[in-house]
């Protein structure tokens, strides 16, 4: 059983890196075609129906990319279809949600102060807003709001700021984050499955029969890559969040969420203006500054979640099996003793004014609601107390272990 847990957490450290590499991957194509789209320069000599060229130069060799609006003449030998990083990346993101909030939501997902649901309810409402999300985003791509382009990304974020506020109703700021990060991306994803792709398999199929594409799928197309692209950076900051309690775990954690993509769209278009012209304007910086710090303001709002609080709040079964095993006193004396100087409310580690990731070990409710993570972080691995803060003894980590052990072992 302890075997289990090692390998649990491998797996779910495998899955991230999946994560990280194949978005890295998938960001830095969609970045590079953005540029070199709007970096086109007309040529008088360039073959029929071609709308630009780019001459790059990198790695020692020369790139010249053309551009065909609708398609060029005839089928080419050779395409580079470029779907993959995508899709790697939405099924690895959503595998990884579902080990962290799904199998470990009794943790990570639920805030039983916000909301009174089972792990089943919060589960359905986390797969089933990403859908809604989807629906409701496509319908207004395709309504006529479509040929409305400033129009229509109004309206995207009227429905971004809407679903942190609702996420930040049910779920722990974390979760709440997160989820709001993967509603975005599965609006991008959907776009290359949904859109993107099946339209340019249209042209494809039209060249092969000797048919001339319409140029209305590649409008579609486009609108769709341009809006990922907007997407792209707030998405980054929102899966990163989960590191930085000052953007999850404070009081308008979904204000600070939603003015993100804001900042995503100044920076964007800034670069964007700049592949374009050859110069940025250079207002987006300070505006994006000024969001930054009105964001860092709303950050100092912290919430009621008060050392009194937290003492009168009702375990949950998830807390309680773990407050109620034998080894429960003895682990909760040497978690206290060797971690709530950092883990706390008003932290008393000298130059640490929030705890690490907003986890608190004050009270018997906090350290039954961190028992996994405990045991993982100071049980099997050395990773907390830091050495250079205090000398957890091999006894207080020996203690955790068992601890936790009795209360797996009667599940």
């Amino acid at each position: 059983m302890y075997d289990l847990a090692i390998l649990w957490e491998w797996i779910a450290f495998s899955v991230r890196w999946l994560h990280v590499v194949t978005a890295m991957a998938w960001i830095g194509a969609s970045l590079y075609f953005i540029a070199l789209d709007l970096m086109l320069k007309p040529n008088a000599a360039l073959p029929e129906g071609a709308h630009g060229e780019e001459w790059e130069v990198h790695g020692g060799g020369f790139y010249h990319t053309v551009k065909y609006l609708v398609a060029p003449a005839r089928m080419p030998e050779h395409l580079t279809w470029h779907k993959w990083q995508s899709y790697a990346t939405w099924l690895s993101g959503a595998a990884l949600m579902m080990m962290l909030y799904w199998v470990g939501g009794e943790l990570y997902l639920l805030d039983p102060t916000k909301a009174n649901l089972g792990l089943w309810q919060g589960i359905l409402i986390s797969g089933g807003s990403l859908t809604v999300g989807w629906l409701a985003y496509d319908s207004l791509c395709k309504s006529r709001l479509g040929a409305r382009p400033t129009v229509l990304m109004l309206l995207l974020f009227a429905i971004l700021v809407a679903m942190s506020w609702g996420y930040h109703q049910i779920f722990t700021g974390r979760a709440a984050l997160l989820h709001l990060g993967a509603f975005t991306a599965t609006i991008m994803t959907a776009n290359v499955f949904f859109q993107i792709m099946p339209n340019q398999r249209i042209v494809v199929a039209d060249l092969k029969a000797g048919r001339m594409p319409d140029a209305k799928y590649g409008q579609i197309a486009k609108l769709r890559s341009t809006h990922n692209n907007y997407l792209t950076l707030p998405v980054v900051f929102l899966m990163l969040s989960n590191h930085y309690p000052l953007a999850f775990a404070t009081e308008y954690a979904w204000i600070i969420a939603s003015l993100i993509f804001l900042t995503g769209v100044t920076i964007r278009h800034y670069f964007n203006t700049l592949h374009k012209t050859g110069t940025g304007p250079h207002w987006t910086w300070a505006v994006t500054t000024l969001l930054m710090v009105l964001i860092a303001w709303l950050s100092t709002f912290s919430g009621d979640d008060t050392f009194d609080a937290a003492e009168a709040r009702t375990l949950t079964p998830y807390e309680q099996k773990f407050a109620a095993a034998e080894s429960f006193e003895d682990a909760y004396v040497a978690v206290v003793g060797n971690c709530s100087m950092c883990h706390a409310r008003e932290p008393s580690w000298g130059g640490l004014h929030w705890a690490p990731k907003n986890v608190f070990l004050e009270t018997e409710s906090d350290v039954a609601r961190h028992a996994e993570q405990i045991y993982m972080q100071a049980g099997l691995s050395h990773a907390m107390p830091p050495p250079n803060a205090i000398q957890m003894s091999a006894g207080s980590r020996k203690t955790i272990v068992t601890w936790v052990r009795e209360v797996r072992e009667l599940d």
